[in-house]
């Protein structure tokens, strides 16, 4: 008897490690779905390089919490010089709200956002041929692999 109970316990264990293997990858699966991804590319000054990263390599917590709550999840910028001499930031991020355009205008309208904004902005070139009304010029996704 005290065998049986011990093989249904090692059952219920082994069944309860399955289902929590299984469950966490189909709800990681079901959110990556409805996010949008997003890439943008800008030039960035040479002169204010350091200035960029220096800010970059601690952003402030106020700001973080304004991209947080503007939907906005895997953020990052990557940094490159390319053959032309000019050095260009490319960003990605995956947007998992339902209004895109509301969740960017009450994150531009914050006032630590703006604050941080007039620091970056100046160290950054837009591009010539970007859209009307970009500042970061948007880029066209041609591959994604899961």
């Amino acid at each position: 008897m005290k065998t049986d109970r011990s093989l249904f316990w090692i059952w219920i264990f082994g069944a309860a490690m399955l289902l929590w293997a299984v469950w966490p990858p189909a709800k990681a699966e079901a959110a990556d779905k409805r996010a949008q991804r997003f890439g943008n590319v800008i030039g960035v000054r040479p002169e204010k390089l350091d200035e960029y990263k220096k800010l970059h390599a601690a952003v402030w917590p106020e700001v973080v919490k304004a991209i947080r709550d503007a939907n906005i999840r895997n953020y990052s910028i990557f940094l490159r010089k390319l053959p032309d001499g000019n050095y260009y930031l490319f960003s990605y991020l995956e947007y998992v709200g339902n209004d895109f355009q509301g969740d960017m205008a009450r994150m531009a309208a914050n006032p630590e956002v703006k604050r941080w904004l007039k620091l970056t902005d100046p160290c950054q070139k837009p591009l010539d041929d970007r859209k009307e009304g970009e500042w970061w010029a948007s880029m066209e996704e041609v591959c994604y692999l899961k």
